[in-house]
Parts: C-alpha cells; sequence; structure tokens
C-alpha cells in the first residue's frame, strides 16, 4: 500500500469495526472519542469519513428517515475489502516499526 494510514484514520475505522452496523455519524464521533480519550472534533471526523470514502476505504449508504428523526435518514459507514486490507497493513507496519524498539522508550530530551 503506497499510503500508510494515520492515527486519526485508523481511529476512525477501528471505530467502524467495533460499532458494526450501528456505524453513523454521530455514534463514530462517541467512539472515536471514546478511543482517543479525549474530544474530537465533528468536522475533522467527518472530512475523514469522506476522504476514507474517496480512498475507497469505507462506503456508506443512506437509511430511511424515522418519525423520531423528523424524516430524516442516517448515513450508514462499513469498511470495504481494501479498507480492511488497509487497516491491518498499518498495524503490521506500527509493529514492524516498534519491534526492536525498547519500551518504555527512555533517552535525554
Amino acid at each position: 500500500m503506497a499510503d500508510i494510514l494515520g492515527g486519526f484514520e485508523q481511529t476512525v475505522l477501528l471505530s467502524l469495526v467495533k460499532l458494526g452496523k450501528d456505524a453513523y455519524g454521530r455514534a463514530i464521533i462517541k467512539e472515536a472519542a471514546a478511543c482517543l480519550k479525549r474530544d474530537v472534533a465533528v468536522g475533522a471526523v467527518y472530512a475523514t469519513l469522506d476522504r476514507l470514502e474517496t480512498k475507497g476505504l469505507i462506503s456508506s449508504s443512506l437509511s430511511t428517515g424515522t418519525p423520531v428523526r423528523d424524516g430524516r435518514a442516517r448515513r450508514y459507514f462499513k469498511l470495504t475489502a481494501a479498507g480492511i486490507r488497509a487497516l491491518n497493513e498499518s498495524k503490521a507496519a506500527l509493529e514492524n516499526l516498534w519491534r526492536n524498539a525498547t519500551w518504555p522508550v527512555r533517552g535525554k530530551a
């Protein structure tokens, strides 16, 4: 793979994995924030979802609107085969990077 996924992209993709069929905007934002243990910007999540979809790593579909949501549809996201491959390749690249490192990292700052 030419591009290694960034940390936030990995967080968003892993959120989709965890949420499964319930991966829609607000749920993804909450899951990413829980994973990172910090607030995440709504715009950053949606921009990342758009970028990942453009790269072909995820796909999305609209649900039908419901009365509870005043007829508004929800957009649901899921990983594609390429997205699963990219996530696995990114994990392998990070493991390889850390393979010969001593943990915790020590040194003079």
